[in-house]
């Protein structure tokens, strides 16, 4: 599943073809993807102008013209590309149309974002721009970990007393928003916390120290593009790469990289996912 860096690579590669631009003709293929589309999906979006592109945890949200906001999950396979419009360095001719090309834009600046996802656990849906914090996938979500209300107080109160592994805790979307399986595990190697250890019996200094760290591994992953495992391409179709830089996640029974540890990374299953760490370097 897509996390926090993947989207907002996507993001930031879709907003130059699509920003300020107009949807002359939005194809809509199907009823639905993981829900059903909204009602007169198509109509209410051909016309619309997109005003901004943001990103919102793990969706991306495109503010239109009439004052509503289309929410964009990926899901486990699905893929925005473009095509037909120079962005940096490359350029694409269309495409011939795909099996699997749910939802098609056809944009003003003669771009084409097409919404590829072989097995449907993608989702999109309108909401007004007004009232999306009520939104049902929006409201009850965490601050940003990139933005100034993340912070070690935020961590250490929302952590305190809490009798869950530190794993599952930072998975959880009411603490804080987009983090996900991969990046909890480098996030941890890095803090030298076993996944296990029980969220609320870590001292608030150790707790502190995970948000400058949850920064870094995810502007780092941003810079890299995101992290290729199995159907994650970028807007332009390149797979990232920061995949090549993991320190512990799936790299079971590979040598910790931590200089003279010499300890072979293990993995345990927690909530249903793999957590992979250091046994001598994770307490």
């Amino acid at each position: 599943m897509p996390e926090l860096p993947e989207v907002e690579t996507v993001r930031t590669g879709l907003a130059p073809a699509m920003e300020g631009q107009v949807i002359v003709q939005a194809d809509v293929n199907r009823p639905d993807l993981r829900w059903p589309f909204p009602e007169q999906m198509s109509e209410r979006l051909t016309g619309a102008e997109i005003l901004r592109l943001r990103r919102r945890s793990k969706y991306i949200l495109a503010d239109l013209s009439t004052d509503e906001t289309l929410l964009i999950h990926l899901g486990m396979s699905g893929r925005m590309t473009v095509s037909g419009h120079a962005l940096g360095d490359f350029y694409h001719d269309h495409p011939a149309p795909q099996k699997h090309d749910h939802v098609v834009f056809h944009m003003s600046n003669d771009a084409r974002i097409t919404f590829n996802d072989a097995r449907r656990f993608g989702a999109m849906d309108l909401m007004p721009t007004a009232g999306q914090d009520d939104h049902w996938l929006l409201k009850d979500i965490g601050p940003e970990p990139l933005g100034n209300d993340f912070n070690e107080a935020h961590l250490i109160a929302k952590l305190k007393g809490k009798n869950t592994p530190i794993k599952t805790a930072l998975l959880d979307q009411r603490i804080v928003a987009g983090l996900g399986n991969i990046y909890v595990c480098e996030v941890l190697f890095r803090a030298g916390i076993h996944p296990a250890r029980k969220a609320g019996r870590i001292s608030a200094n150790r707790v502190a120290s995970m948000v400058p760290i949850i920064r870094d591994v995810l502007s780092e992953a941003i810079e890299s593009g995101g992290s290729s495992l199995r159907d994650y391409r970028q807007a332009d179709g390149e797979l990232g790469y920061f995949q090549h830089g993991f320190k512990t996640y799936d790299r079971d029974g590979e040598t910790c990289v931590t200089p003279d540890c010499g300890k072979k990374i293990k993995r345990i299953v927690q909530s249903g996912r793999s957590s992979f760490f250091c046994p001598q370097c994770q307490r």
